[in-house]
């Protein structure tokens, strides 16, 4: 991912100098576990424990770019990593590796790479949740109006649309939770997976210290149904990501009005016109959104390697793993901070609602009718010819208000008084409910 879009927390996790740190870890530790069972001395895992943290802890980009050196003449990423460590630790350094393939290195660290990702996507999601909730308690009874197929529907309230976003990545936390969980397994079961070569209680080993699980069936490669599962939830995450970025484009149009990004002082929205506020923020979390759902597609079809493996996945994950996790990491923080700082507009929601003449209360007014006993198809009908009537004369001399065309129906007239209308035609008459959907979205979510 470019530096523009990447967060130096989440670029730590995917650096090299970092990947080389773990690998090593995991190579002290299954030295560590063979040498209490008995399978090299004990002296050897010592050395390589006490000579090889330092080193590892040195590693730099000059250290990078040795390790790569040796790459170019070995065509071998973990024989040129363990080339450069035994230059450090010595004749110790035979002992390292023993009985391990490369894969059970790589996916170990994948998955400890994965999720310290997953720990900070989650803190990430908390500070999402944490401004939707203030933002919706701020304006629970703010009226505005809701909109189907981008049309006036019915009155609503801000707070309510936006607490329908706090449940959704609240879902979606638990989603990268439970991503974590199946993610955070370790292998180190030797070439195809047998345990032949290496001992299985070196994983279990290996897995406790690093906080994993022990894959059950390894095959010599973690099962990328696993990681196939991770990327799908973080495109999940993703698609609620631009859902509310969307929101935020919609509402900040110059006819709508309703809510806008902040527009910091000294802030310029157009190189040719100076007068222009752009949501840009939103539109760009709606394009790093696609990014993130763009990963899916390789990563379900990294499920199907031939046999007990192959490397066609391997390409694919050195860029969508952290590509997708960097992407993401940097939309939800800009996500949470777009939201503290919405300006939101409550006078122009108040005229949004009201700009169609009233035809928005058309529900409650059928239920009036059919309450005072007209039938359903008279009262639809009635309804409809007004709301009509009030659509066709907006903005032109002499326009005459919604109530207005129902009063002029002898049938509407006989049974709803002009008081009785008004009062069908609150906007804030149902939002008492208001609390109760709070209530479930606030404690039980």
């Amino acid at each position: 991912m470019v530096p523009r879009y990447t967060r130096p927390q989440m670029a730590a996790i995917w650096s090299p100098e970092e990947r080389y740190r773990i690998w090593f870890e995991i190579e002290a530790l299954a030295a560590e576990a063979m040498a209490q069972l008995g399978t090299i001395p004990a002296e050897a895992a010592r050395v390589i424990r006490e000579k090889g943290t330092p080193r590892a802890a040195s590693i730099g980009p000059g250290a990078v770019e040795a390790i790569d050196a040796i790459e170019r003449v070995t065509r071998h990423d973990v024989i040129a990593f363990l080339t450069w460590m035994q230059e450090g630790i010595g004749p110790e350094a035979r002992f390292m590796h023993q009985g391990l393939t490369s894969s059970d290195v790589l996916d170990t660290c994948l998955a400890v790479q994965l999720t310290r990702a997953a720990d900070l996507l989650i803190a990430d999601v908390d500070a999402v949740l944490a401004a939707l909730r203030q933002r919706a308690e701020e304006f629970r009874y703010t009226p505005t109006i809701g909109r189907s197929h981008g049309i006036h529907a019915e009155p609503s309230t801000f707070g309510l649309k936006l607490a329908g976003h706090y449940a959704e990545f609240a879902r979606n936390r638990a989603r990268l939770v439970a991503a974590r969980a199946e993610i955070a397994t370790c292998a180190i079961s030797g070439p195809v997976g047998t345990f032949a070569s290496v001992d299985p209680r070196v994983e279990e080993h290996v897995a406790g210290k690093l906080g994993l699980a022990v894959e059950p069936v390894s095959t010599q490669v973690i099962p990328r149904d696993r990681h196939a599962a991770f990327f799908a939830a973080l495109a999940v995450v993703a698609a609620g990501v631009e859902r509310l970025a969307t929101e935020v484009r919609h509402l900040q149009r110059s006819e709508v009005r309703e809510a806008e990004e902040f527009f910091h002082p000294g802030q310029k929205g157009s190189s040719a016109m100076p007068h222009k506020r752009n949501p840009v923020l939103s539109e760009n979390l709606t394009g790093l959104a696609r990014l993130v759902r763009g990963y899916v597609t390789p990563a379900l079809e990294n499920v199907t390697l031939w046999h007990e493996r192959d490397i066609s996945h391997s390409s694919v994950e050195r860029v969508i793993a952290p590509d997708a996790c960097i992407a993401l990491d940097f939309a939800l923080v800009r996500v949470a901070g777009m939201m503290e700082k919405l300006t939101v507009y409550p006078e122009r929601m108040a005229a949004n609602l009201e700009s169609l003449g009233g035809v928005v209360h058309s529900q409650k007014v059928l239920l009036a009718l059919t309450q005072a006993g007209l039938s359903r198809e008279e009262a639809y009908a009635a309804v409809q010819a007004a709301a009509m009537a009030t659509w066709t004369g907006l903005g032109k001399p002499g326009a005459r208000s919604f109530a207005e065309h129902l009063l002029d129906n002898p049938a509407v007239a006989a049974r709803l008084d002009a008081a009785s209308l008004a009062a069908a035609m609150d906007p804030a008459r149902d939002f008492s409910h208001v609390d109760t959907v709070f209530a479930r979205v606030f404690t039980t979510v």
